[in-house]
């Protein structure tokens, strides 16, 4: 049981697991902003330009049961209002993450051609003559 909790003390503490909780988090505050955008500002306006619709009110009401005693039950409906909304909330967010990866890659290869090692200066001409030197003493040495 101490070797899983070590495991685990080890999983939690990488950068990565942290980071990945941090993205999960922000990404569900996210994804509330961006249903409040679409519940709150964009579909009012679209729904007004299309008669007046309330998009959360579209619904198809499945025919009540000829079951005896079943009378009572409210009836199904199929709400498919809801279902646009959360389509369009899903293409917004989707586009959004996408953006933002875009910038994150953007900065990343920014950073890479950044950090490239300059190539090594060209030697002196003295430096060069002194590696000439030294290499004529070695083939001496050799002979």
């Amino acid at each position: 049981m101490g070797k899983i909790i070590q495991e685990f003390k080890d999983f939690a503490v990488k950068g990565n697991a942290v980071d990945m909780a941090v993205g999960v988090i922000i990404g569900g505050a996210f994804g509330k902003i961006v249903s409040s955008i679409v519940n709150d500002i964009i579909m009012p306006p679209v729904g007004w330009l299309i008669g007046g619709i309330n998009f959360s009110d579209l619904k198809m009401t499945l025919p009540k049961s000829s079951i005896p005693g079943l009378e009572t039950l409210q009836p199904a409906t199929i709400n498919y209002g809801n279902f646009i909304q959360t389509l369009i909330d899903f293409v917004i967010i989707s586009f959004c993450v996408f953006l933002l990866v875009k910038g994150i890659n953007a900065l990343t290869r920014k950073s890479k051609q950044e950090e490239k090692p300059l190539p090594d200066p060209k030697p002196s001409a003295e430096e060069e003559l002194l590696t000439e030197i030294r290499d004529l003493l070695k083939e001496q040495k050799k002979a």
